[in-house]
Order: structure tokens, then C-alpha cells, then sequence
């Protein structure tokens, strides 16, 4: 591409004018047009709340209590200030962000968290929001949304040497080299024992092998706008560079309960391994959500726990019409375990009013790198006439910026090339 310092050598002084214009207009902030970033801008438009000025940002609430020895966290990727507006501006801190209107949220564990409504998107309140983390086994609601609508739970599957190859020590939901079992076992062994050998066939029975699963499983978490997710085993165990997000999470999680049967196998209390021939006899697993037990009107939800992502969660309830999602990441098993602090933080939620909002979860498809479509999209009750115009980010100037910048060069390279010709018609 030819550079402005390169064209205006060929410029005359009212040809510099546009070049400097130009020049100027490059000042404005432009984010490379990557995939993601692309996909990015249009979402962070089209879900900014308009009124920015009511909101407050302050250290997240912690309690009390013993320093962890954990190990050391892996470096995440660069921060990309697109990806971390995602959803609103006021998401992009580190830090505390709730309406001023509201009361404190509840001290928890969670180095990040976020509580936001199933249905309208706002995003109620978070710490952390676009945070960098290693997810454990939440990670299998992206495997689930990835691949449970398209098995048929009826199908009878035979398990591999490979899927039963699993990390000794972590969680299984007991399959047998050479077993068969339903897809509706497999789903029941990963959501309710969280078996990371059910992982790895579901993602192989989707995929065609497991290792191309999870190339489909970061398809659509980019699709979800999940933007700060991107998995390398099926399962959610530790593995260099995967991370994700609180805010990520809790995309995953609403298209998951878009799908009838895992809301079915979400709310399952406990179910049967069957057996495996005479010598593998058939036992029962439970639900190791143990909110669904003890929080009225919860719609389901994941554990997770490595020793590098502490203990994960992610949950969803429903009280007076409104279906609540919390996703929280780091957290500590005590004072409150993970489900614990996801109930507190869904309590706190639904204290809040139903137009509370510090941003909004993007809808899936409606991510695309379109300034028009994202327009579109951000003119929805809730989020201001016009979330492009309101959003007061890098969005929008950029592109008005980057449509400056080609337009004026453009037109000095015609002016320019019409020059040379009638210099340097001949060569």
C-alpha cells in the first residue's frame, strides 16, 4: 500500500491540504480489522448503554480470609481494548461496575464475575467483566452448545482407548474401553459428573475427531461474540493458551439454555451409568451443582475446579418472570463455595430493577463487522436512540476516521497518477 509520506512527494500544495486532513484523521483510535476485532467494534456498538455518566467503578468487594497458595497463572493474551468494551464501555475495568443506583453486590472469591438477565441482556453488574481466565470445566457449557443439538440422544456409541485417555485424578463419569452408551448418558456423565471422558466423545462424535470438536467449539464461541474464549480441550482442563471470560460465560450459558435438552439434562438430580457387561456393573452419579438444590427456581449450571483456575461457576435462576445468569472465574472454596457465591450474586441481582444495566450481552449473529446492521441492533429499548452515536467509543470515529483517511487518499493518488501521465507519458 502506498504510504501519505510516499504520496506527498508527488503532491502539490493543495494536494498536501487533503493529505493532511488525512493525516489528522489517523489520530482518531483504529483498531486493525482482524475477525474479531471487526466482529468486536460492531458489538461493543450495538450493546453500549447510552447514559454513561450514572455509573460507578471501584474494587470489587472481596471478604476475608487466608491467602491461597495457587500456581502461578499462565500469561493471557495481549489486552485488545475492542475486545474488552464488548458489551458497553463501562465493562472494559478490572474493576467493580454496578449502577449508582445500586447497593453493594456481596463480597465473594471471584477474581471476576458478572450477573446479567437471560432475556433483556443487560448486564446487571460486574468484576472483571473482559478478564482473562483459565475456565476448568465450565468450559463444557461451550462444548454443550457446540454439539447438543446437532447428536441425537438416542444414538449408542462405542467408547475408544482415546476417550477414556484422561488426565488421572480428574473427573470421569466412569465409561469403559469398548462400552456402550447413549449420547443422552454421555450429556448426563458430562454435566452432572462433569466427566472429561464424556468430553472427549462428545466433541469426537461432533467433530469426526476431538481435536477438530474443539476447532468447532471456538467457531462458535466466536458466533456467540465470545470473543476472549478460546478452548483447547473439550473438557476444560489446563492446557496453554486457553482462556476466557466472566462476560464470555454468560453468552455461552444463554445459548445453552436455548436448547430444550440441556436444560432437561441441566436439571437432572442424578441418573444411572448402565452396566457395562457382568464385570462392569452399572452405578448412579449426582448433580454437582448443588444450586439447583438449594436455590429456588434455578434453571441449571456448571462446576468447574483445576488447581491453575481455582473453582469456576456458572448459574441461572429464575424469580418473578426474570431468568438471571452468574458466571464467576478464581474463585476460593471458602467462606462460600462457588454455587454459594453464584446464589449470593444472583440474590443480589434480582434485588436490582429490571432497567438496571452497566452494558449488555450481545446477541449472537448480530456481531458481524456491519456498522449499519450494529445500528440497527443497538436501536432497542433499554440501550438509548442509538447506541452508535451514545457509546462515545473508538468504534464508530474509527471508521469515520479510516473512510477519511481513503477517501482523501484516494483522491491524491488520482490526482497524483493524472500528473505523471502528462509528465511521464512514455517510459
Amino acid at each position: 500500500m502506498t504510504s501519505l509520506p510516499y504520496m506527498n512527494r508527488f503532491a502539490h500544495p493543495g494536494q498536501r491540504l487533503i493529505l493532511a486532513a488525512a493525516t489528522a484523521a489517523l489520530a482518531i483510535p483504529f483498531v486493525a480489522a482482524s475477525p474479531e476485532a471487526a466482529a468486536a467494534h460492531a458489538a461493543r456498538a450495538a450493546s453500549a448503554p447510552a447514559h454513561t455518566a450514572t455509573w460507578r467503578v471501584a474494587p470489587c468487594p472481596k471478604p476475608a480470609g487466608p491467602r491461597v497458595s495457587a500456581p502461578t497463572r499462565p500469561s493471557p493474551p495481549s489486552a485488545d481494548p475492542v475486545l474488552r468494551t464488548v458489551g458497553g464501555d463501562e465493562l472494559a475495568t478490572a474493576g467493580l461496575a454496578v449502577p449508582a443506583s445500586a447497593g453493594a453486590p456481596p463480597e465473594v472469591t471471584a477474581t471476576s464475575w458478572v450477573v446479567a438477565d437471560l432475556d433483556t441482556g443487560a448486564v446487571l453488574g460486574a468484576c472483571g467483566a473482559h478478564e482473562y481466565a483459565t475456565p476448568a470445566s465450565v468450559q463444557k457449557l461451550l462444548l454443550a452448545a457446540t454439539m447438543i443439538s446437532r447428536l441425537d440422544p438416542k444414538r449408542v456409541v462405542t467408547i475408544t482407548h482415546e476417550d477414556v485417555d484422561i488426565e488421572p485424578g480428574s473427573s470421569s463419569a466412569g465409561l469403559i474401553e469398548g462400552g456402550r452408551y447413549t449420547v443422552e448418558t454421555l450429556w448426563l456423565g458430562l454435566l452432572l459428573a462433569s466427566g472429561n471422558d464424556a468430553a472427549n466423545v462428545l466433541a469426537r462424535l461432533g467433530g469426526g475427531t476431538a481435536e477438530a470438536g474443539v476447532r468447532e467449539m471456538n467457531e462458535v464461541a466466536a458466533k456467540l461474540g465470545a470473543f476472549q474464549t478460546h478452548a483447547v480441550t473439550p473438557s476444560g482442563l489446563d492446557a496453554p493458551g486457553q482462556f476466557t471470560s466472566a462476560y464470555d460465560l454468560a453468552l455461552i450459558m444463554r445459548a445453552c439454555l436455548a436448547e430444550p435438552l440441556f436444560q432437561k439434562y441441566a436439571l437432572t438430580r442424578y441418573t444411572q451409568i448402565p452396566d457395562q457387561g457382568k464385570h462392569h456393573k452399572g452405578f448412579q452419579i449426582q448433580n454437582q451443582n448443588l444450586l439447583i438444590d438449594n436455590y429456588p427456581g434455578a434453571l441449571g449450571g456448571k462446576t468447574g475446579y483445576t488447581d491453575l483456575a481455582r473453582h469456576t461457576y456458572v448459574g441461572a435462576a429464575e424469580r418473578n418472570g426474570r431468568r438471571l445468569v452468574v458466571t464467576l472465574l478464581g474463585a476460593e472454596y471458602v467462606p462460600l463455595r462457588g454455587w454459594e457465591q453464584g446464589a449470593a450474586l444472583l440474590d443480589w441481582g434480582f434485588a436490582q430493577p429490571a432497567d438496571a444495566s452497566v452494558g449488555r450481552l450481545v446477541d449472537a449473529g448480530a456481531t458481524a463487522a456491519n456498522p449499519s446492521a450494529a445500528a440497527q441492533a443497538a436501536d432497542t429499548p433499554g440501550t438509548g436512540t442509538n447506541a452508535l452515536a451514545d457509546a462515545g467509543g473508538a468504534g464508530t470515529p474509527s471508521l469515520l476516521a479510516f473512510g477519511a483517511v481513503v477517501a482523501a487518499a484516494g483522491l491524491v493518488l488520482s490526482l497524483a497518477a493524472r500528473r505523471r501521465r502528462g509528465q511521464h507519458a512514455r517510459r
